[in-house]
Parts: C-alpha cells; structure tokens; sequence
C-alpha cells in the first residue's frame, strides 16, 4: 500500500458553531462535524480536479444528483475524518464527522445519511456492531469499510455484512475517489430508477383516478412526498382510490423493495388492531405459544397503510401518536427500544375536523400523522375524467371478453350528471354491469342500473317541477286541457315499449315497475306487443 495521503487540503469544517447556525435537518452535536459542499464546484479546474478532487471526466449532471446527500465519516482519528470529507464535498457530498459510534449512531437515526464510511480496525468493535446494526437502522444507507488491519478473510466477511466497498488504511487519494464515484454512481442509478417509477405509476394511475387538472395537481404533490419517509394522510371519499394513492408513494419511494402492508382498521376488532400493530406478550392459542411482535416494531422497514384510521380507538391513537412522536417502539418483553424503520400512510373519508372538535380524534396524532395532507377530489366534481375514465374501464371489459363496444351521447350525458357516491369503484361497477346486458355495438341508457335511472328521474321531474312553478303560464288555468292519470301512465308505457323496441322487460326496468306489474297494465290498456 502507497504512503499515508497528503492532508494539505484547508476546508470549513464547523466545529465551533451554534446549533442554531446549522441546517435543522443535521442537527448538532459536539463531534458533529459538517461539511458544506462548495458552492462553485462548475468552476473548479481541470488540474484541481486531478490532483486531489473529482476524477477527470466526472460529469456535473452526477454532482447535480447527490448535492444533498450527506456522507457520514466515522473514525477516531481527526485527519481521515477531514480527508475523507474533504473528498467526499468535492463529489458533491454535505460531509459529517464523528468521531465515536455513539455520536454516529445518534446521527444516523435522523435518516437523512446517504453515505457512512465506517472505521472497523479493532476485531470485535463497535464500529462492526454498528455495521450489522444499519441493516435494520438504516437500511438504505450504503457503507463503506475502513481497516487498518485488512485482510482478504475481513474484506468478504465485511461485504457479506452489507458494505458496499472496503478500504486498507492509509489508502490513496485516488483509491479513495474511486470509491467515492461507485457509491456517486450507484445513489445516481436509485435517485433515476425512482423517477422513472414515479412516471410510471403516475401514467398508471392516471389510467385507473383520471387525468384532470385536480389529479394531475395531486400527482405532482405525490411526486414530492415519496421520497421521503414521513407519514401522509390521504382524504377522500368511499372509492376514490385511497389504497391506490398509497400504494403507488410506497412504490416510488425508497423501501419499495420492502413490505407493503395494508390494515383495514375499521373491520378489526380494538383488542385485534392492537395486537395487530403493538404485538402480544403471548401467542393468541395458546399460553406456551412465543410473543408475537406488532407491525410497527418490524425492523426491516416497508410501509404500514392504516386505511379508515378515523375508526381507531382513542387509547390506541394515544399509543400510536407516542410512537410517531419517539420514533421508537418497545418490543414486547425488550428493555430496549426499537427505532421505528417503518413509513406510517394513513386513509380516512370521515371528517376528522369535526372528530378533532368533539374530541373523537386525538390532536397530537392528527398532526403527527397530516405532516402532509393530500386530498383526493370526489368523481362528480370531474366531469371530464368520468368520460375519460368510463372508455378506459369499456376498454378493460372489452380486453378481457374480445369485444368492443362504445357509449352513446345520450348514455354519456347521464352518467356525466350522476353524482357518483361511491366515486371511481362505483363508474367501474356501472360500466363492468352494463356490458353484461348489451347486445349491440354501443352502450344505452336502458343498459344503466335501476339506482343510476331512478336518480336521472327524479332529478328531471324535479327541475320540471321548478321551470313548471317559476314559469309564466300562458292560458289561464281554467282553459287548460286536463289530461287524465290513466291517458299519462299509457303514455309512459308505450314510450318505454318504444324505447326498448318491444322488450317489456327492458321497459319495465326503465319505468321502475315490475313485470308482472307492466303485464296488467297494458291488458287493461288493452295495448298488444
């Protein structure tokens, strides 16, 4: 191995500074040292750049990628710290000194570290129980090695842990680079790979929630929240898509390939939802069965979906909000805490404004858990994504059966005036139903459940009723021709039979009667089909 590197380099390293000068996302602790990553880095030169800085070659769009990330040095010797962020800002890092694993532990339980390159010289230290520990801290988070005392027996058994490389001290500066640009490219590949996801499940989801201006705002806000960790809660009527919406944050985020585990709070039990996300200090069969750990203190990280969370219990909710708050969980019969590695969504459609006042819902959990707060519009104010969505679920039934059909004008007309209360799940429903009884190329109103007719028809009679009230009549009502109960109801009849071309079945569905009913009518209307 060449000489000890030159550490010549003078950088800002703020040792000396309030906690109140620093990014409050870093925090500040004694031994917490930061780095800032310098600001004219498009300007560095060429010969700086291979004497001690960036590789030549390396590319500005790479830099412009990791700007924020934080790579955490964890070593006691001051000089490698120093060298080490010294390299890693010149990559485009925030460097972060610590001298001993308890002040590094401490900062990686923010979750905000990228990068940690840890010191394992001594067999058995705990630079090597911090290294086993971040598979459940900080799962995400790459690693790499440093060992005064390497060897080829260390360096496997150190990668099989989960590094991603391994340093032999003193190392090169261009070794250090080195590693330094495969742990650049590979956050570069993930922070690519994430967008591309996010693309993706937003033109899925476009195809499934709509594409009008009140989605499309919502995507762009889904965008922005999946790469974090924080809770979200998700607003929204009965089948606007709720489970949908989280899913696709936990599928753009960075634990997609962890767990996605959804709880219907609303159909479990107090007792069972508690057991549920807490644990049981005994097994639910029998006395000698082993404890069984909760969902919120599973350590290798995911995403818990508690949809309905409105229907929580209140000692619960006081459980949960502690946990959010702490960011730990007690195991069950532990006596140390867990730090919480999952991400908490939440779902509701009730109003949890009027829970908050009447105090059904606890206010310290509300905020902890709309940190943000996004908000689903209900189907009928989008008229435009009803018939966007309405071709989209006719071209699903037509993929599965063959066929193709379309909808009328008149049909589209009425199901655009619907008010929709069960949203999206419910326009599936109708569109799914109604190509089980056409025949035809297109869909007509008759083809539309009895709910969906009853509803256009009350709602005409309605207006009628007004524009009739409202209107200036024009003959006194005593000129008016009186039209009796029975030529009316024949009318109706051979509309309907009109309508249905001779379907009386059909025409019985569409004057809301039945058909045995529609069968004596037109006998005493003395009416053949």
């Amino acid at each position: 191995m060449s000489a000890q590197p030159s550490y010549t380099a003078s950088l800002d390293v703020v040792s000396g500074k309030k906690t109140s000068d620093l990014p409050p996302c870093l925090g500040y602790h004694n031994l917490d040292l930061v780095h800032d990553a310098p600001k004219n880095l498009a300007t560095t030169s060429v010969d700086e750049m291979t004497a001690g800085g960036r590789p030549q070659g390396y590319t500005r769009n790479a830099i412009d990628h990791v700007q924020s990330f934080r790579l955490l040095v964890v070593d006691e010797n001051r000089e490698i710290r120093e060298t080490c962020c010294e390299a890693a800002v010149d990559f485009g890092f925030v460097g972060i000194e610590a001298e001993t694993v308890c002040v590094a532990r401490e900062i990686l339980e923010r979750k905000d570290t990228s990068v940690v390159m840890l010191d394992l010289t001594r067999s058995g230290s705990d630079g090597q129980s911090l290294l086993a520990e971040m598979k459940f801290l900080c799962p995400d988070t790459l690693v790499i090695g440093m060992s005064a005392t390497a060897t080829i027996a260390s360096a496997v058994e150190t990668m099989r842990i989960g590094a991603s490389d391994y340093l032999s001290k003193p190392f090169p500066r261009h070794i250090l680079n080195r590693a330094l640009e495969g742990v650049t490219k590979r956050l570069c590949f993930d922070v690519e790979l994430r967008k591309l996801q996010r693309s993706q499940h937003s033109m899925e989801m476009g195809q499934v929630l709509g594409k009008s201006v009140g989605m499309e705002k919502l995507y762009r806000m889904l965008s922005k929240v999946a790469d974090s960790t924080h809770p979200v809660m998700i607003v929204g009527e009965s089948g606007t898509g709720k489970a949908l919406v989280a899913r696709s944050i936990h599928s753009s985020g960075p634990n997609s390939s962890k767990p996605f585990v959804p709880v219907d709070c609303s159909s479990m039990s107090p007792n069972s939802l508690e057991r549920t996300l807490f644990g049981d200090s005994k097994g639910s069969s029998t006395p000698t069965d082993r404890p069984r750990r909760g969902l919120l203190a599973t350590q290798g990280g995911g995403t818990i979906f508690l949809d309905d969370i409105g229907d929580i219990p209140l000692d619960l909710q006081g459980r949960l909000a502690e946990v959010l708050k702490e960011k730990r969980i007690w195991p069950i019969n532990g006596t140390q805490p867990h730090i919480l590695s999952v991400r908490i969504l939440a779902a509701t459609s009730r109003d949890l404004a009027k829970m908050l006042k009447f105090g059904h819902f606890r206010m310290d959990l509300y905020k902890l858990l709309s940190l943000v707060n996004l908000r689903i519009p209900p189907l009928r104010g989008r008229p435009d994504d009803i018939a966007f969505l309405a071709e989209r679920f006719l071209e699903k039934v037509g993929q599965r059966t063959g066929i193709s059909l379309t909808l009328s004008q008149e049909t589209l007309r009425v199901l655009e005036t619907y008010d929709w209360p069960d949203n999206t799940r419910e326009l599936e429903t109708t569109i799914t139903h109604a190509c089980t009884l056409c025949f035809g190329p297109r869909l007509e109103i008759d083809h539309l459940s009895r709910n969906i007719l009853s509803f256009i028809r009350t709602r005409d009679s309605e207006r009628n009723h007004e524009n009739n009230f409202t209107a200036k009549p024009q003959n006194s009502p005593l000129e008016e021709k009186v039209v009796s109960m029975a030529t009316m109801e024949k009318r109706a009849i051979l509309r309907a039979l009109q309508k249905a071309n001779g379907n009386k079945v059909m025409a019985a569905g569409l004057l809301g009667i039945g058909k045995t009913t529609l069968y004596r009518k037109l006998k005493a209307y003395g009416v053949s089909v």
